[in-house]
């Protein structure tokens, strides 16, 4: 009865902690690039790129309480380095976890719709096949994220689909470089993932999730990682030659990419590895928003 009291009680600290505000960066990033190309194609809407925001939060925070769910009840979670897990570590009910990332999903279908509604009706299965990913990542009965493809969906969805999605709700047309912003993007949002993956890579093999951390391997996962960084510049440095120079603007970034590599190079591990989840979070941020910079900047001259 105890533990059942304590299960109901989890704060709205803890819940937030849940929510894991240090991925927040990678539902931001893709909507702010977006923005900046439809900025320069002068076909700005800007309601239409703050629903894409609240899609892409909303997606980002039900994907992590599905997570949280998911691994919960399997038990993966029992042992885990990082952020508060709710069900892991028994502060909500797995119930309550379920029903928060339906809540996500919901909000995101409904802000989703509104979007593909005044754009093209299409948008809605892209929309049903980002809630999809999010849930099957860790849940059913044949996780694929536990099968190495969590980062090929995270390029997809916080990538390329966020980047161009956004942009085309708005100018309706691929242009501009979207597609190499959305490779940019995507490449350190699959990094963000692959250190989150190498900080859990010994509970992961040990529950028997193959993760492509567990896959690879420690070594080649840091190799990954620093490959991840480098291929996000070189996307800025090809959509710089087809649009602006100003594009360049993506390298303010730099330094938080270089401190986040330092770390995973020195060989952090654990614990360790949190602070280089959040400085890879940042420096997509603060990539992106020397695109949209960039974008503003070009769209001026």
């Amino acid at each position: 009865m105890a533990a059942r009291l304590a299960a109901e009680m989890a704060t709205s600290a803890q819940w937030l902690e849940g929510a894991r505000p240090r991925t927040f960066p990678a539902a931001i990033s893709p909507v702010l690039a977006g923005t900046g190309v439809a900025i320069h194609s002068d076909s700005f809407v800007w309601w239409k790129s703050l629903l894409a925001l609240v899609v892409a939060l909303a997606l980002q925070i039900a994907v992590n309480y599905a997570n949280d769910y998911s691994d919960g009840i399997r038990g993966t979670d029992a042992a885990r380095v990082g952020p508060m897990r709710l069900v892991g570590s028994g502060a909500a009910r797995p119930a309550q976890v379920k029903s928060a990332a339906y809540a996500g999903f919901g909000v995101a279908a409904v802000a989703g719709t509104v979007l593909a509604l005044t754009t093209s009706w299409w948008l809605l299965a892209v929309g049903a096949g980002a809630i999809a990913a999010a849930w099957y990542y860790t849940g059913g009965t044949r996780p694929y994220g536990y099968r190495g493809l969590g980062e090929v969906s995270v390029f997809v969805f916080f990538g390329l689909v966020a980047v161009v999605g956004t942009a085309f709700v708005q100018v309706e047309a691929l242009t501009d470089g979207v597609v190499l912003v959305g490779c940019g993007v995507g490449v350190l949002a699959v990094a963000i993932l692959v250190a989150n993956n190498l900080r859990d890579l010994p509970t992961d093999e040990a529950a028997d999730k193959r993760t492509l951390a567990v896959r690879l391997g420690d070594a080649r996962s840091r190799d990954l990682f620093a490959s991840l960084h480098s291929a996000a510049y070189a996307f800025a440095f090809v959509a710089a030659l087809l649009v602006s120079w100003w594009l360049l603007l993506a390298a303010i970034s730099l330094p938080l990419s270089a401190r986040a590599q330092s770390a995973v190079r020195r060989g952090a591990t654990g614990a360790a590895l949190v602070p280089v989840l959040r400085d890879t979070g940042l420096t997509e941020l603060t990539y992106a928003v020397g695109l949209f910079a960039g974008y503003v900047a070009a769209s001026l001259t």
